[in-house]
């Protein structure tokens, strides 16, 4: 498995950078589909895992939803089962876990990513694993911050995929967001792999399709160094996000235990930091946060800067509105129902 190709090199390199956190002897997972990103990951862990003291494992994850799936699967895991460190050493886990995927009206991709880190942390509980590697390339930042452009949703939704997070305790990272889908393509014909071309990635029901499209007709229009640009500016205002987002905590106190917070205290705050809070307030009231968009903030914040002409506001789960006059005036959220 020696990094013969300069897109093996390039691959290990993003992952031993990830690896280094890793406490001697823990075991990593990479998340695998069968598609060219995932086992070129899975390919770059083995011998970057075994330089770093770690030990390794799979997991590939079998969603259900198309004819053949488990197949897919199983085939995929007996490439990671074929794949050799340049010592000789083997994965130590290599397991399919099945996704149990439920419909719950946010539509299908968001369902099947639920399904799919849920099956995920079970995996890595399972196991006792201290970290799990996800696949996602510079292409699929770079499609996350088109569509969160698209959805006009502010510098968080911008940021796109963060490097790491965090699902029910289970640490996961994402290695390969400074790498491109070519170069994933590339280790794999390098490493005589044979990744599955998802029909799901060519379909233009989902968004991320579409996006993929989009970006490719924007680079014959506009020239190459798209994906590159927006993947850059993802990293710039993920940092600007953190640090506002970390001044709307510290500025969330006073108001906190507050049913009905004074409108004044909340106007003075900076536009910036008033909507985080406000957005914040709602949720722990009772506002379902996957329902709760950007203009619903932007609706409560004209009730605490505008007072006249504004009425009652019925929100995803919470009723709000403006009470008392002048000075005196409060933002009143009321969990749906209560009264």
């Amino acid at each position: 498995m020696a990094a013969g190709h300069p897109a093996q090199a390039e691959v290990r390199r993003a992952v031993r950078r990830v690896l280094t956190d890793v406490p001697p002897g823990g075991l990593v997972l990479a998340a695998v589909s069968g598609g060219a990103d995932s086992l070129a990951l899975a390919h770059g862990l083995l011998d970057e895992g075994g330089a770093a003291g770690c030990r390794t494992g799979v997991a590939v994850v079998d969603h259900g939803l198309q004819h053949g799936s488990a197949e897919v699967a199983e085939r995929a895991a007996e490439q990671c089962r074929g794949m050799r460190a340049t010592d000789g050493r083997r994965y130590e886990v290599v397991e399919v876990v099945r996704a149990e995927v439920r419909v719950t009206g946010a539509g299908p991709e968001a369902d099947a990513r639920d399904a799919r880190y849920a099956a995920l942390v079970v995996a890595a509980a399972q196991h006792d694993a201290v970290l799990v590697l996800l696949g996602h390339t510079r292409d699929d930042q770079a499609e996350q911050v088109l569509l969160g452009l698209l959805r006009g949703s502010g510098a968080r939704s911008l940021s796109g995929i963060p490097p790491t997070t965090t699902r029910d305790g289970t640490p996961f990272a994402r290695p390969l967001l400074t790498v491109t889908r070519a170069t994933t393509e590339a280790v794999c014909v390098a490493a005589g792999l044979e990744p599955w071309q998802d029909p799901m990635n060519d379909d233009p029901a989902y968004s991320r399709v579409r996006a993929r499209g989009a970006l490719a007709d924007l680079a014959t229009d506009l020239g190459p160094g798209i994906p590159e640009a927006l993947a850059r500016s993802a990293e710039l205002l993920r940092a600007d996000a953190d640090h506002l987002d970390a001044l709307a905590e510290a500025a969330l106190t006073p108001f906190a235990d507050d049913d009905a917070p004074l409108a004044a205290d909340l106007a003075a705050l900076p536009v910036a930091i008033r909507t985080r809070v406000l957005r914040r307030l709602l949720v722990a009231r009772g506002a379902r946060p996957g329902d709760l968009s950007v203009g619903h903030v932007a609706e409560v914040d004209r009730l605490v800067t505008h007072p006249r002409g504004q009425g009652p506001l019925h929100l995803p789960g919470v009723d709000v509105a403006r009470t008392g006059n002048g000075a005196q005036a409060r933002l009143s959220i009321t969990p749906r129902g209560l009264v």
